[in-house]
């Protein structure tokens, strides 16, 4: 067998000469790292490998098997066991579970590593897929969003903006030191929705991810954002997209300008100290759970539903473009969907703009007919 071929068995375990001291650990051990050091070669994140790897080796102990000895009903057992709470595990995570075990039983069963007859002769057993299409969760686009999740309707919007400005002017009128915090909070919530980003996406933004738009100069440098922090594939890294500033969310440049005058600077020290859109009071910048943890607070405040997180400002993005009349292919791209059936998750357009849309095709298929009849 060539050692060329990343991931192989490796020659010190292929000696006949030497004598394998606990080799079902060796041989287990083996086969991670040559999985771990497959996945850097097909150009996987060091972030996405290591909890694959941890995984693997957290079900290695939950059978008490080796992979050359693993059944489906092992798996089935291990994704089927409640959490320690005695609820049962998340739909994602059973997901997440079945990705992962399978891709590495894939790799120990694919011919070219060699893993299936090494075990074969030394264990008189070989690895096997233990992972299908019939005894794993399957994602599809009914399931993959859960039903709770739904877009703001605008009148929630206005309740959620009201509150956090008002209270912006209660703790500045106050004296409160709190107020530069707040002011921050609210106007990240706004560029949110004004943008149609995710949580990771919103907390890495920085001040040059902005620039113009030469087709709209009226945007000045707020005509469009890169994001470089989007949600990648399985195993790839960040994905870069540029996303639009639309006349439906025009009033993001004067919030924009106005959040990097001179008093940003001096309610943020430290904001100096690189170019993070975001800073807080002790970081250049806020932390991944900033704005998550400071949405809640806000949204119950309000009074508003506790079904309303963060990331339904996105799916508020979606909706009302379509509901605009944004074509959904421009939609897909603005939000940086690979698919157009993900973007169709996120749309929960209003009774009253469906009614509309009838209303609409019924006058054009009116004017068709009599088009019809006058010919």
């Amino acid at each position: 067998m060539s050692e060329r071929v990343v991931g192989s068995v490796p020659r010190s375990l292929r000696d006949p000469s030497i004598q394998l001291f606990r080799a079902e650990e060796r041989v287990f051990e083996a086969m991670v790292e040559g999985w771990r050091t497959q996945m850097l070669a097909k150009g996987s994140e060091v972030s996405t490998i290591k909890p694959k790897l941890a995984l693997v080796k957290r079900f290695q102990e939950y059978t008490g098997t080796y992979p050359w000895e693993w059944s489906p009903v092992d798996y089935e057992e291990f994704v089927a066991e409640p959490k320690s709470n005695g609820e049962p595990r998340a739909k994602a995570t059973m997901r997440a579970y079945s990705g992962t075990i399978g891709e590495f039983c894939s790799y120990t069963t694919n011919p070219a590593y060699g893993w299936v007859g090494y075990c074969a002769a030394t264990f008189d057993d070989h690895p096997a897929q233990i992972v299908f299409e019939w005894n794993s969760p399957h994602h599809t686009a009914d399931n993959a969003v859960p039903s709770s999740r739904r877009a703001f309707s605008h009148k929630e919007l206005q309740m959620l903006f009201d509150y956090v400005d008002d209270a912006v002017d209660r703790e500045h009128a106050a004296g409160s030191k709190r107020w530069s915090s707040l002011l921050r909070d609210s106007v990240a919530f706004k560029i949110c929705y004004a943008f149609g980003l995710r949580r990771r996406e919103l907390s890495m933004l920085e001040v040059v991810d902005f620039g113009p738009n030469p087709y709209v100069p009226d945007y000045g440098t707020f005509g469009a954002l890169t994001v470089r922090w989007g949600k990648g594939t399985a195993g790839s890294g960040p994905r870069r997209r540029t996303v639009l500033t639309v006349p439906e969310f025009d009033w993001a440049v004067p919030l924009l300008e106005s959040w990097l005058s001179p008093g940003r600077r001096d309610s943020f020290p430290k904001a100096e100290a690189g170019m993070a859109l975001w800073p807080s009071e002790r970081q250049s910048r806020v932390g991944l759970s900033t704005f998550g943890n400071a949405f809640v607070k806000v949204r119950d405040r309000a009074g508003l539903p506790k079904k309303l997180g963060l990331h339904c400002l996105r799916h508020s993005y979606v909706t009302h473009l379509l509901e605009a009349g944004y074509d959904p292919t421009f939609v897909q791209t603005q939000v940086g969907h690979q698919n157009a059936s993900t973007t169709g998750l996120y749309t929960s357009v209003s009774a009253d703009f469906k009614q509309k849309e009838v209303q609409r095709m019924i006058l054009q298929r009116t004017a068709q007919l009599q088009e019809g009849r006058d010919a």
